[in-house]
């Protein structure tokens, strides 16, 4: 059984692939620290923000993120989180992402996370535990990337205005206002954001306003509230904008989450 350890004592088992279970109250924060390993970290219940130099990832409940081995990350719990960490070695991990990105967790990879972390840490490879570990590394490969990272920019002065922007994002901001403020033209402007994040300015400040959105929702929070402290138009704009990104609605994605994840 491999619960409330540390990472670190199991990176020399000799297995391929290890499991370890933490529960953590909301505002722990396990500071910058990396891997040998590449992880998948699991949040059975709870909301985790994960950092890193090149870009923030929300992870809500049900939901796992990847971190390839020797990424430096922090964690911080925004509610109180369960989670269920797998770490692979190289030559399991081999032809998956090289860069952290949130993926979508299967009712199938659920239950196989959540079994993992009670399994011998010197499990059997051959036995039913070596089988567990086999079908959860080809349910982790197979698991779908959701839109869910927010690059930041390394352009000094724009990495400076998306973290004011973070501060107190809103859906009332536009290219225009963020251009003239930087002293570039519209067309510099959006070169040099997509340059820098990967996305185009109003990907990113969806993604933003989302990120801001989750943890209030699992926190009982009204719809309506949070979409007009984000600035949208109406409850209804914001809905659409949260089920395009999500693939569900704000109350479904409520009422998916366990009451454990609300802090019940």
């Amino acid at each position: 059984m491999a619960r409330h350890i540390r990472a670190q004592e199991l990176e020399a088992v000799p297995r391929p692939v290890t499991s370890v279970g933490n529960d953590y109250p909301a505002g722990h924060v396990h500071p910058a620290h990396r891997h040998r390993r590449s992880q998948l970290l699991f949040a059975e219940w709870g909301t985790m923000l994960v950092q890193t130099a090149d870009g923030a990832w929300m992870v809500p409940t049900h939901q796992g993120i990847w971190i390839p081995a020797g990424v430096s990350h922090s964690i911080t719990m925004l509610s109180r989180v369960a989670t269920r960490s797998i770490y692979l070695e190289g030559s399991v991990a081999k032809g998956m992402a090289t860069q952290c990105q949130v993926v979508g967790i299967s009712p199938l990879l659920r239950q196989l996370l959540i079994e993992a972390v009670d399994l011998p840490s010197e499990y059997d490879p051959h036995g039913r535990a070596g089988k567990i570990m086999s079908l959860l590394v080809d349910e982790i490969h197979a698991a779908p990337v959701l839109p869910l990272s927010l690059p930041l920019p390394n352009h000094a002065r724009l990495a400076q205005r998306c973290q004011r922007f973070l501060a107190h994002p809103t859906a009332q901001d536009t290219l225009a206002l963020w251009a003239r403020e930087l002293g570039l033209g519209r067309r510099t402007f959006t070169r040099l954001f997509r340059q820098e994040t990967g996305l185009g300015f109003s990907a990113w400040q969806r993604r933003a306003c989302l990120l801001q959105a989750m943890p209030r929702l699992l926190g009982g929070e009204r719809v309506t509230t949070i979409a007009y402290d984000l600035g949208y138009s109406s409850p209804a704009a914001f809905t659409v904008m949260f089920k395009q990104l999500v693939g569900l609605s704000p109350n479904a994605y409520r009422r998916a989450a366990p009451a454990t994840a609300l802090g019940r």
